[in-house]
């Protein structure tokens, strides 16, 4: 091996995982480190634990809702378009994460810098909540419709008590396990939630052409259904988080290209459910206002037990993602802001306490407002990050090398910044200008990609990357032959992680520490900073 002579402290290196923390893994899933690609998973597993998000109600409400207002055909065309959009994209972005081992929050340094990064995750976490609350209370109000016996408020605190526990496992220990076996019986829901509307109201025949006699929204009508769905790109966000866990191996990074977070997984997703969707709106006779509670409530008066079950598979499934995903990316906030580093179980239980809270309240209307602007920071943010890889395929550097780590990279990257704020405030100006029927509610989301896109271009061809990017000496991945594969001894925790998370602590004496104990420590970064000021004489 060879050794980097200016090192102050030598390091201590081992080949094999550390068991301590293999054992950690199993319920931490390295939330706040590189994945190594030993604790990685083969497609199966992996999409087992990811297909989970393909299970909501959701989709067959939006589906439904969708074409009430543009019509069936106008409906199926921006579904088309949206299976397409967001397979391309995620097959770029489930690539690019298998390859780095990071999460959105490691990742998003590099791009906006320690401290601006730290918006990333924090806009994950809130989203994520928000979405366990929502699909949580479905399966509540589905207890409370079909059982009674106690108050709402009861069913609520059942939902969560039971929905906590299941994150505690992680994706390769529990997850993929428990969500696997769970998805069949969606499917066969799915099945019999079909034949028995059939059964109970004709197979309405009209529903593939139906179209409203006024349609109150602005532009085709298929480009407006495709703009609805780019309302739920924060799935671009849960996808970095889950498939961090791929191997990377040219037939993994196809199949999960293709099938976990592709084309395959969106075609289920939004097609197939929102077709279900649209059939059962269109066939099932509904009064008032088509929602996801009304929906909901509509199947359990139609199929009783049967329909309770299917809301059960469907909304446990999605809110196991979404536990997982709220809890991971508010440890990983917490440490980074507050230098607070907690066991995954204990915020797992945060998470629920505030779900539990949020459900109790009354504001469910500010937060589905506040949904629709939250859709804007998440495809600005994915527009970013799509022009970020690609540079990096075309100018460097790959994504193994991409520089991330606490102490390496700037305090804020002011042109990821500026980049990410300018389509953000782009589309939350068109959203606020008009109503839902307004041209600039139907292009807001789209221009909104462009800019960022357009701007993230222009800062890296007057920059490059490296304008994010801190000078330091003595590299732990320098020091070893392959950092992907050596692990060294973090002198603050005394675990072995992967060389490439590793760097030299300034405040210690420069021994080496892990990228969670460097973004906890109070006095890392500041040292960090000084002795890159001190290396490049600003």
């Amino acid at each position: 091996m060879k050794v980097d002579p200016t090192r102050s402290a030598d390091l201590e290196v081992i080949y094999t995982d550390d068991p301590e923390v293999v054992r950690e893994a199993a319920t931490e899933d390295y939330t706040q480190h590189v994945v190594p690609r030993s604790w990685r998973m083969s497609p199966l597993p992996l999409a087992s634990a990811w297909w989970a998000l393909a299970s909501a109600m959701f989709w067959l409400i939006l589906g439904a809702l969708v074409a009430l207002t543009v019509g069936t055909v106008d409906a199926i065309i921006g579904m088309v378009l949206s299976v397409i959009a967001y397979g391309a994209v995620n097959y770029v972005l489930s690539a690019y994460a298998a390859r780095t081992g990071t999460t959105v929050n490691l990742f998003s340094r590099g791009l906006f810098g320690y401290a601006g990064g730290v918006l990333a995750p924090l806009l994950v976490a809130v989203i994520s909540i928000y979405f366990a609350t929502f699909e949580g209370s479905v399966i509540a109000v589905a207890f409370h419709a079909y059982f009674g016996g106690v108050d709402l408020k009861i069913w609520y605190l059942i939902v969560v008590a039971y929905s906590v526990p299941l994150v505690f496992g992680g994706v390769r220990v529990f997850l993929d396990k428990f969500n696997g076996l769970l998805f069949p019986f969606y499917v066969i829901g799915l099945v019999v939630a079909v034949v028995w509307t059939v059964q109970a109201h004709g197979t309405g025949g009209d529903w593939l052409t139906w179209r409203p006699d006024e349609i109150q929204v602005s532009g085709p009508g298929w480009f407006w259904a495709f703009t609805v769905y780019m309302g739920d790109w924060v799935l671009m966000m849960f996808t970095w988080d889950y498939a961090r866990f791929g191997r990377t191996s040219r037939r993994d990074i196809r199949v999960n290209g293709w099938l976990t977070f592709g084309p395959g997984f969106y075609m289920f997703t939004i097609l197939v459910n929102g077709l279900i969707g649209i059939f059962i709106a269109l066939t099932i006779p509904s009064k008032g206002q088509l929602t996801e509670l009304s929906g909901v409530l509509g199947m359990v008066q139609l199929m009783g037990l049967t329909a309770v079950i299917l809301v059960w598979i469907s909304q446990t499934r999605i809110n196991t993602a979404n536990f997982y995903v709220a809890t991971t990316n508010l440890e990983n906030v917490a440490a980074r802001v507050f230098k607070l580093k907690l066991s995954r179980v204990t915020w797992a239980i945060i998470v629920g306490a505030i779900v539990y809270v949020v459900m109790l309240s009354d504001v469910f209307s500010f937060l589905l407002a506040a949904l629709r602007y939250q859709s804007v920071l998440t495809v600005t943010w994915t527009a970013c990050v799509l022009v970020w890889i690609a540079w990096g395929w075309f100018r460097g550097p790959s994504a193994e090398h991409t520089e991330w780590r606490p102490g390496r990279v700037t305090l804020f990257n002011w042109g990821g910044l500026s980049a990410w704020a300018a389509g953000t405030a782009v589309g939350m100006v068109m959203l606020s200008v008009g109503d839902d029927s307004s041209w600039t509610a139907t292009w807001a989301l789209p221009l909104s990609f462009v800019v960022s896109a357009l701007v993230e271009l222009l800062v890296l061809a007057l920059s490059g990357p490296e304008r994010t990017v801190m000078q330091r000496p003595r590299d732990p991945r320098k020091e070893v032959d392959d950092p992907w594969e050596a692990r060294i001894r973090c002198h603050r925790c005394g675990k072995f992680y992967l060389a490439v998370e590793m760097d030299r602590d300034p405040s210690h004496g420069h021994q080496a520490i892990c990228a969670g104990d460097a973004q906890a420590s109070p006095t890392f970064y500041r040292h960090a900073r000084s002795e890159a000021r001190g290396s490049t004489g600003r």
